[in-house]
């Protein structure tokens, strides 16, 4: 079963895709950590992707893909995998099927947890994150039991500039401009599903079970 997440920044898709990769016994492969894994174990993969992001660059598509199947290729993704932060737009999805062609294979469901982006702004701009001890709250759901201050080890909890509305309305945009139209693509391919991100965490997950069998 080879599953794709999709949904714009902080509609959980990464939450739901590690319950996935739980339940059904099959790899959460998250471009991002294999990108560090690489450039960490000083594979030649790695190094070429490390030659990019130290001039802050983007890794090209074809590299991505070549990381990301050298990752797939591994004995623990032979029953499948969710693949979560790729492919972020649609050159990247054409590489990655014509890549999974070569090999016979194919993708099953591209899970689109959909939410709308008004919520997220909500949702990110609600978050508290301690800077010490990396715990995290959210005004709303998860509130620490003392105002602005963290639970585990007592310091000041602080709204990340990655979550503050403004950044979150321009992670939307680029979202929109690149990754919605995958939404499209995977539509003409016959494999979106999409499960409404609104819902309490465990009701979406149930959703996604539904769809997945």
């Amino acid at each position: 079963m080879k599953i794709i997440m999709l949904g714009a920044p902080g509609a959980g898709k990464g939450t739901q895709a590690k319950m996935i990769a739980e339940k059904y016994g099959i790899p959460h492969v998250s471009t991002g950590d294999i990108f560090r894994a690489n450039i960490k174990n000083g594979t030649e993969l790695g190094k070429e992707a490390k030659q990019y992001m130290d001039q802050g660059l983007l890794v090209p598509d074809e590299l991505t893909v070549k990381i990301l199947l050298d990752r797939v290729a591994q004995e623990d993704c032979k029953n499948g995998y969710v693949l979560d932060g790729f492919p972020r737009t649609i050159p990247q999805a054409e590489v990655l099927d014509e890549a999974l062609g070569k090999l016979g294979e194919e993708i099953d469901y591209a899970v689109d947890v959909d939410v709308p982006d008004e919520n997220i702004v909500k949702r990110m701009s609600g978050r508290r994150a301690c800077l010490k001890c990396g715990a995290t709250y959210h005004v709303e759901h998860i509130p620490p039991k003392e105002e602005g201050i963290c639970d585990s080890c007592g310091s000041e909890l602080v709204l990340r500039d990655d979550d503050r509305p403004e950044t979150v309305q321009n992670r939307l945009k680029v979202y929109h401009d690149q990754t919605q139209p995958l939404i499209e693509y995977y539509t003409g391919k016959g494999v979106l599903r999409t499960v409404d991100g609104t819902m309490d965490m465990q009701d979406v997950f149930r959703s996604i079970v539904e769809i997945l069998g």
